[in-house]
């Protein structure tokens, strides 16, 4: 069966690779099903993703997947550099989110809902493979509350303006944008907000490193079995290299990334995003667009969906392969499964959560809403309102990051009480 699953997954690489460049209409829409699927080979590969980071610091007592997150931020900021630099930053669509009551509202709903549904915005793209039921019923409300959060995003003036803007922020969508605080520095201002930014990455570190010593401390620390096994991975023994053995294609196709590895494959495809788009990584708001092309499909009119969403009916009519960012999230569970499929772990993962009962369903139908009405009021997912913004210099993505980090919390102590 094994053997079966890696010649499939190595015969989707193909159609991919192939068939998809002939089968997309433009060169964009291939790079972003490209792009989308290194983002999802990467965060199945390294067993990762933003919803883990507050889930395993709260239930195991780990913060590895926090501080790898960290890592990824500030590396990530640093590469975006190189394209910002020298160049007038809002000639990028550069998301300098605005800093109000939307945000932080929207930050704690998104983590309240991404620890009860044990995924995120991306994440319930490499969960469909891995946890089906689960992940299919937190997609379906997800896709709701976005879409129903559609008109407040858009009319509300408690999302749409900012407490606090800079000059880019203005240019842009009306935060913070890092940099214009510190343009005496003889750098453009990037030495400065690249130093602040490095300080508050330390900073979270130490306080993740000093959480977990107290769990340790207080005999609550259990870790994570998957942690345990990237930090004690083997290097390849080069010296017996044989390329055609089964240890070589362990090492180069089956065995998990460390965190780290990880953080970086996921920096590097968003920082070339960037350049070749021109945007940063964004998903959350096609799954409103796909809850209004179902409304399509019992009779209801684009144009009263786009008048009840605030957005253009073309969103709608567009075929779902020449939308872009829907081209980018498919390649994101196309992703998932190549590194499954490749790595013999498809079948064994697809039946490992196949039952949810009701009081489940519930729960997840609950995590979805959440999130997807949180992502339309924060204008933005744990990648559109917290990873992309980081990287683009926003305050806003560590405000963000704060009130995810509060619900998450919250999330965990409602779902012990359920459960």
């Amino acid at each position: 069966m094994k053997k079966f699953e890696k010649v499939l997954g190595f015969t989707a690489i193909i159609i991919i690779l192939a068939a998809a460049k002939f089968w997309l209409k433009t060169d964009l829409l291939f790079f972003r099903l490209l792009a989308g699927s290194g983002l999802g080979y990467a965060l199945a590969r390294a067993y990762t993703g933003f919803a883990g980071s507050v889930n395993r610091a709260y239930r195991t007592g780990s913060t590895k997947l926090m501080r790898a997150m960290l890592f990824m931020f500030f590396i990530t900021a640093v590469l975006m550099t190189a394209f910002l630099f020298g160049k007038d930053p809002a000639s990028y669509n550069l998301w300098i989110k605005p800093i109000n009551i939307g945000l932080m509202l929207g930050g704690f709903l998104f983590g309240f809902g991404m620890s009860i549904s044990v995924c995120c915005a991306s994440g319930v793209l490499t969960d469909l493979p891995q946890a089906l039921p689960r992940a299919f019923t937190t997609l379906i409300f997800f896709m709701i509350g976005v879409f129903v959060g559609f008109p407040v995003q858009y009319t509300a003036s408690w999302v749409q303006e900012s407490w606090i803007s800079s000059y880019i922020g203005y240019r842009t969508m009306g935060g913070v944008f890092l940099p214009d605080l510190f343009q005496g520095d003889g750098f453009e201002g990037y030495l400065g907000a690249l130093t602040v930014f490095g300080a508050i990455c330390l900073l979270f570190t130490f306080l993740s490193y000093y959480y977990e010593k107290r769990k340790k401390l207080n005999g609550e620390y259990s870790g994570l079995e998957i942690e345990k096994i990237q930090e004690n991975l083997e290097p390849m023994d080069l010296k017996n290299f044989k390329l055609f053995s089964s240890d070589t294609y362990y090492h180069l196709v089956e065995k998990p990334w460390t965190l780290k590895q990880g953080a970086i494959a996921l920096a590097v495809i968003v920082t070339v995003m960037m350049g070749v788009t021109g945007y940063g990584w964004g998903v959350s708001q096609a799954y409103g667009i796909w809850f209004g092309k179902i409304l399509m499909l019992f009779g209801i009119s684009a144009e009263a969906i786009a008048e009840f969403t605030q957005l253009s009916a073309q969103n709608f009519i567009t075929p779902f392969f020449e939308h872009q960012t829907s081209v980018q999230n498919f390649g994101i569970l196309v992703g998932a499964v190549i590194y499954l499929l490749t790595a013999g772990k498809f079948v064994e993962f697809f039946n490992s959560e196949l039952h949810i009962n009701k009081k489940q369903v519930l729960m997840y139908s609950l995590g979805g809403l959440t999130m997807g009405f949180g992502t339309r009021v924060a204008q933005g997912c744990n990648v559109g309102a917290l990873f992309t913004p980081i990287s683009n210099f926003s305050l806003s993505g560590w405000v963000f990051l704060i009130f995810m980090i509060i619900g998450g919390v919250i999330s965990n102590k409602f779902s012990e009480k359920v459960f």
